[in-house]
């Protein structure tokens, strides 16, 4: 079977879209499928920078004609979705619930209801989120040590820091970090760079640029302070504790869901200093935190969906 990826990218979009295709596709390679990206000046330079695998990249749908087209961006249309689904079958990734032309629709939204879809098939919920292997590959050890102090805490915004987040994040966290390690990720084009190039100077926090091995990080971890969006199973993948800040309005309503479950800590730059004090301070809820969110996402779900790609042919 043929799978082409179709998925938008770039300085206001972020890398997400592009980085959970990856991980499908990599499970549909493992299950004995052919991959490929159409390339593009958004999605290129995130390829060369993470992809785990050799990406067959096409300029041109037309002179690949694939089984599935799987497309992933916000911007799509209906009408674009019709066009892909005339010349193939058409899987769509989404978190919006919003209408799609496609005959699957895969969302790992916490509570999401598949009929949200219909007539679409819909995979939904946090089983289905589309977490790298590594995750998985290091879930077990992660569990055991989760009941430990708070010694390395993972600081990570995603690859385009919005708005220099990680800097302004920092400001409120170094005051009351005292000997807990830092361990601060970004991308090489992030605008707090420079301000974290000269704390790592300093000895204040330990920097990773474009990082490939995120799973490693986190697994060291004992907290974490990220954005919403895919990221957030990873770490539950882990049962890493978190605190979570939305970066775009739709990441808000899950964020608040799940910060309601007990899955995660809510919190904005204005509250930063005071929900890091709380999860530090309070061992029982970190250990709540991490049951519960380990609870909700095992890692498995790229290979539930590729096995779903699969079996419909």
């Amino acid at each position: 079977m043929r799978v082409l990826f179709v998925c938008d990218g770039g300085p206001q979009v972020g890398g997400g879209h592009v980085m959970r295709c990856l991980t499908l596709a990599g499970a549909l390679t493992d299950a004995g499928a052919d991959c490929a990206f159409l390339d593009s000046h958004a999605v290129t330079p995130v390829l060369d920078a993470f992809a785990p695998f050799e990406v067959m990249r096409v300029a041109d749908a037309a002179a690949w004609p694939s089984g599935w087209v799987v497309l992933d961006s916000y911007r799509s249309t209906l009408e674009e979705e019709a066009g892909w689904r005339a010349a193939s079958r058409l899987a769509v990734v989404d978190d919006l619930a919003r209408p799609h032309a496609a005959d699957l629709v895969i969302d790992p939204s916490f509570g999401r209801d598949p009929a949200a879809y219909a007539p679409a098939v819909a995979l939904t919920g946090p089983a289905h989120a589309l977490v790298r292997s590594d995750f998985a590959d290091r879930r077990e050890q992660a569990l055991i040590r989760r009941d430990g102090e708070v010694q390395r805490a993972l600081i990570a915004f995603g690859l385009t820091d919005v708005g220099g987040i990680t800097a302004t994040a920092l400001e409120r966290i170094i005051p009351l970090a005292g000997p807990v390690t830092l361990d601060v990720v970004a991308g090489s084009g992030a605008p707090s760079l420079p301000t974290l190039r000269g704390l790592a100077a300093s000895g204040i926090i330990d920097l990773h640029v474009d990082v490939r091995d995120m799973a490693t990080l986190s697994a060291a971890a004992d907290i974490a302070v990220g954005a919403g969006g895919g990221s957030i199973w990873e770490r539950a993948t882990l049962g890493l504790p978190s605190i979570v800040i939305a970066l775009a309005d739709n990441q808000i309503p899950m964020t608040r869901a799940l910060d309601a479950a007990g899955v995660l800590l809510e919190s904005d730059l204005e509250n930063l200093g005071g929900a890091w004090a709380r999860l530090t301070a309070d061992a029982e809820l970190r250990a709540s935190l991490s049951a519960k969110s380990a609870a909700l996402c095992d890692g498995q779900g790229a290979r539930r969906a590729a096995q779903a790609l699969l079996a419909a042919g």
